[in-house]
C-alpha cells in the first residue's frame, strides 16, 4: 500500500546551512573575478546632443503677406523619418570626414575596440575574413556606439554617442546633429531651386499666353468699335444717355409751355388779372400797357374825388382803361400762342430725339452682344495676367532665398553634447550585484535540487491512528435513517394527482374547478443522488392554484374578459399560455386581442413602447387580422415604456371594450414588471409558473402580490410547448 510523501523543509534548510560557508567563498570569488574583469574593460563615455523637429520662419525669410504657422503637434511618423535621415550613411560619412574618422584607432578597428571574436575563430578553422573597405568598418563602428532616439511624447530627438575618449563622444554627437542640420537646410534649398526652375520655365510659357490674350481683346475692340469713355463707359452706353437726357429735357420744356399757355388763356376767359403770370410779366408791350392803365386807374381815383361817376372825365377815363384791359388780354393771347409755338417746336425736337434714340439703341444692342464676347476675352486675359504676376512674385522670393541661402530648415540643435565625466559602462555596482545574485541562487538551487534527488528531504507520511471508541461504532447503515432522511426516486404527478390538487382547492376559486382535460403537467425534477431531497410537488399545498384547461374554459364561456399573465420567472411562460389561449378562444369563434406588456422583445412594428412615447398613433400599434377577429399589440421598437403615459391603459379598456377576450402579457414579476402600470384595469391576474419553477417560491411570490394590493392572484402552470 503505497503512502504519501512530503518535503522536509527543515532537513532543506539544514543542507543548504551546512555549505553555507562553501557558497560564500564561491560567490567571493566569482565577485573578485568580475571586478578584475571590469577592471580591464574598457571605459566608454557617452554624450548626448539634442535635436528639436519643427517648422522654422521668421518674419525675415517669411513671404510678404504669409501668416505664421501655428507649432503641429507631435507626429510619430515625421520624428521617425528624421531618425531614419540622421542614421542614414550620407549623414554619417560627413561626419566621418570631418572628423576623420578613418584613422582613429577605436573606429578603424585596428584598437582594442576593433577585436572581434568572431574573426578569430574564423582564422583558426582557416577561413578567410571578406575584405571590407575603412568606411565600412568605421560606419559599423558608429553604428553600434550610436543611439538615436525621440524623447518621450515630444519632436526632441537625442543623438547619444560612446567612446573610450569622452571628447571625442561629444564631437561625434556634436558633429551628426550638425551634419544633419546642414542636409536638411540643403535639402531644402535643393527644394527651393527646382521650384525657382519650374516657375521660371512657366513664366516662360504664361509671357506668351499673356501676350496673345491682350492682343486679342485690343484687336476685338478695334473691329466692333468697342472704345470706351470716361468712367471706363462704353460710347453707345454714354451716347444713349445723352440722348436720353435731352428727351427728358425737351419734355419738360414742352409740358411747361403748354401748361403757362392753358394758364394765361384760362385766367382770360375767367376775366381774371393776367399780371401775374411771368410769361405775361416779362412782354414789353404789356409792362408799357400796365403802365399806363395804372396812370389812367390813379387820375380816374383823382378826378372820382370832385367828380360823379356819369361825368363824361371819368366815363372817359374809364373806357380808356378798359380799352388798356383788352389791349392787355389780346397780348396775353399772343403770349399763349408764343408759348404753344415753343412747345411745338420742343414736341419736333422730342420726336428728332427718339429717332436718334432708336437708331443708338440699335447699335448699343450689337455693341452689347460684342461686349459679352469682349468680356471673356477680358477675363482670359486677366486670369493669365494673375498668374502670370503671381509666378513672378514666387519667382522672386526662391530665387532671393537660393542667392541668400536663407531657407531654414525644419530642425535645429536645442542643446549641445559636452565630454562627460564619469563612464557610461561598464556599470561596475550593477555587474557584481548580478554576478552575486545569479551565483547565490544557482549554488542554493544545486543543493536543493541535490537533497531532493537524493531522497534525503523526502519524508513518509504515517498513516492516521484512529481512537479505540470510533472504531466501535457502528458503521452507516441507510435503512436505519429517519423516514424523511431516506432518499427516494421523485415522484412523477400523474392525472389523479392533478385532479387531486385540483378539488384541493381554497375556497375563493371552487368556481373555477370545472375539469374539462387532464390538469397541468408537472415535471420531474432531476435529482442527483447527493442533492437535499425534497417532497414531491404534488404534495404541496399552493392556495389560488388553477389549471390551464380551467383558465380557457373560463374565457370561452364568458366568465373572464380580460386577463392579465404575469410571469414568475420568465415571459416565455406567458408566451406559451396566452398562445393556447388565444387558439381555445379562436376555435371557440370569439374575438381576441392579444396585448404585449412585457416581453421586452424589440420588432420592426410600432407598439406599446411607441405609444407610450408618443411616436405612434393608437391605430398605428393594433395589428389586426383579415376578418377582425384577432388583433394582436407587440411591444415595439423601443426598450422601455413610458411608465407616465396613460396611453397603454387607455388602449387596452378601448381593446375590452371591441374584443370578447383581452390577453394582456405583463412580463416576469419584478422591479420591470409593467404590471403596475395597469393597475387600474378591471381583470383577472394570474401568475404564470413554468416547469422549473420552485413551489415554494411561486407561492412567495403570489403573497407578495397579494401584499401589494391586488385582491386576487391565481397560479397556473405554463404548459410544455410540444415540439413540431
Amino acid at each position: 500500500m503505497a503512502r504519501d510523501a512530503r518535503i522536509d523543509i527543515g532537513a532543506v534548510l539544514g543542507a543548504v546551512v551546512k555549505r553555507l560557508p562553501r557558497v560564500v567563498i564561491v560567490t567571493a570569488a566569482l565577485l573578485a573575478a568580475a571586478l578584475v574583469l571590469t577592471m580591464f574593460m574598457p571605459r566608454l563615455y557617452e554624450s548626448s546632443a539634442s535635436i528639436l523637429v519643427e517648422p522654422r520662419s521668421n518674419i525675415y525669410t517669411r513671404p510678404a503677406g504669409e501668416q505664421p504657422q501655428s507649432a503641429p503637434s507631435a507626429d510619430a511618423g515625421v520624428v521617425s523619418s528624421q531618425i531614419e535621415l540622421i542614421k542614414s550613411r550620407d549623414t554619417l560619412l560627413t561626419v566621418v570626414d570631418k572628423l576623420d574618422l578613418r584613422s582613429v584607432p577605436e573606429f578603424n578597428g585596428t584598437g582594442a575596440g576593433g577585436f572581434s571574436p568572431l574573426a578569430v575563430v574564423s582564422q583558426l578553422l582557416g577561413r578567410k575574413a571578406t575584405p571590407v573597405s575603412v568606411d565600412e568598418v568605421v560606419l559599423g563602428a558608429l553604428y553600434d556606439r550610436m543611439t538615436v532616439i525621440q524623447e518621450r511624447d515630444s519632436r526632441l530627438i537625442s543623438v547619444l554617442v560612446r567612446s573610450t575618449d569622452p571628447q571625442l563622444a561629444a564631437d561625434i554627437a556634436n558633429a551628426v546633429a550638425d551634419a544633419h542640420v546642414a542636409r536638411r537646410a540643403q535639402l531644402s534649398l535643393s527644394d527651393t531651386a527646382e521650384a525657382s526652375g519650374w516657375l521660371a520655365n512657366e513664366i516662360a510659357k504664361l509671357r506668351v499666353s499673356v501676350t496673345e490674350a491682350e492682343t486679342a481683346v485690343a484687336n476685338f475692340k478695334v473691329d466692333n468699335d468697342l472704345f470706351v469713355g470716361s468712367n471706363n463707359t462704353s460710347l453707345a452706353d454714354q451716347q444713349l444717355s445723352t440722348i436720353a437726357t435731352q428727351i427728358n429735357a425737351a419734355q419738360e420744356r414742352k409740358n411747361a409751355a403748354l401748361s403757362r399757355a392753358a394758364l394765361i388763356r384760362r385766367m382770360i376767359e375767367q376775366g381774371q388779372p393776367i399780371d401775374g403770370v411771368a410769361d405775361v410779366r416779362d412782354s414789353v408791350v404789356i409792362q408799357q400797357l400796365s403802365q399806363e392803365k395804372g396812370r389812367l386807374q390813379g387820375e380816374k381815383a383823382q378826378r372820382s374825388a370832385t367828380l360823379l361817376a356819369n361825368h363824361p372825365t371819368i366815363q372817359a377815363l374809364t373806357a380808356q382803361i378798359a380799352e388798356l384791359n383788352n389791349q392787355i388780354n389780346l397780348e396775353g393771347r399772343r403770349v399763349a400762342d408764343a408759348l404753344e409755338a415753343e412747345a411745338q417746336i420742343e414736341a419736333d425736337l422730342e420726336a428728332s430725339l427718339r429717332a436718334d434714340l432708336t437708331r443708338a439703341k440699335s447699335s448699343a444692342s450689337t455693341a452689347t452682344q460684342d461686349g459679352v464676347t469682349l468680356d471673356s476675352l477680358e477675363r482670359d486675359a486677366k486670369a493669365q495676367r494673375d498668374l502670370l504676376e503671381s509666378y513672378l512674385q514666387r519667382h522672386t522670393e526662391a530665387v532671393s532665398r537660393i542667392e541668400s541661402n536663407s531657407a531654414l530648415p525644419d530642425v535645429r540643435v536645442v542643446s549641445v553634447a559636452a565630454p562627460s565625466v564619469t563612464p557610461a559602462s561598464p556599470k561596475t555596482p550593477l555587474i557584481l550585484l548580478a554576478v552575486g545574485l545569479v551565483a547565490l541562487a544557482t549554488q542554493i538551487g544545486v543543493i536543493v535540487f541535490g537533497e531532493l534527488v537524493s531522497g534525503r528531504a523526502i519524508v513518509a507520511t504515517s498513516e492516521a491512528v484512529h481512537n479505540q471508541d470510533q472504531l466501535d461504532e457502528v458503521p452507516f447503515i441507510e435503512a436505519e435513517l429517519e423516514p424523511e432522511q431516506q432518499w427516494s426516486e421523485p415522484v412523477i404527478a400523474t392525472e389523479e394527482v392533478v385532479e387531486e390538487r385540483v378539488l384541493d382547492l381554497p375556497a375563493d376559486v371552487e368556481d373555477y374547478a370545472e375539469v374539462d382535460e387532464p390538469a397541468v403537467e408537472l415535471p420531474t425534477p432531476a435529482v442527483s443522488a447527493r442533492s437535499e431531497r425534497r417532497p414531491p410537488a404534488a404534495s404541496v399545498e399552493l392556495p389560488g392554484i388553477i389549471a390551464s384547461a380551467d383558465l380557457s374554459s373560463d374565457l370561452v364561456l364568458g366568465r373572464t374578459h380580460l386577463l392579465i399573465l404575469a410571469a414568475h420567472a420568465a415571459n416565455a411562460d406567458c408566451e406559451i399560455l396566452a398562445e393556447k389561449l388565444v387558439s381555445d378562444a379562436l376555435a371557440r369563434g370569439l374575438s381576441v386581442a392579444l396585448i404585449d406588456g412585457g416581453s421586452a422583445r424589440l420588432g420592426d412594428e410600432p407598439g406599446l413602447t411607441d405609444l407610450s412615447l408618443d411616436a405612434a398613433s393608437f391605430g398605428d400599434v393594433v395589428q389586426k387580422s383579415a376578418d377582425n377577429s384577432f388583433a394582436e399589440v407587440p411591444w415595439g421598437q423601443g426598450r422601455a415604456i413610458d411608465r407616465t403615459s396613460g396611453k397603454p391603459l387607455i388602449l387596452v379598456e378601448a381593446l375590452g371594450d371591441i374584443y370578447e377576450v383581452v390577453v394582456l402579457m405583463t412580463g416576469r414579476v419584478g422591479a420591470g414588471s409593467t404590471l403596475p402600470l395597469f393597475d387600474g384595469l378591471d381583470g383577472r391576474l394570474v401568475l404564470v409558473a413554468g416547469d422549473d419553477d420552485d413551489i415554494d417560491a411561486v407561492s412567495q411570490t403570489r403573497e407578495k402580490l397579494l401584499s401589494a394590493g391586488y385582491r386576487r392572484c391565481e397560479v397556473v402552470a405554463a404548459p410544455t410547448r410540444v415540439a413540431a
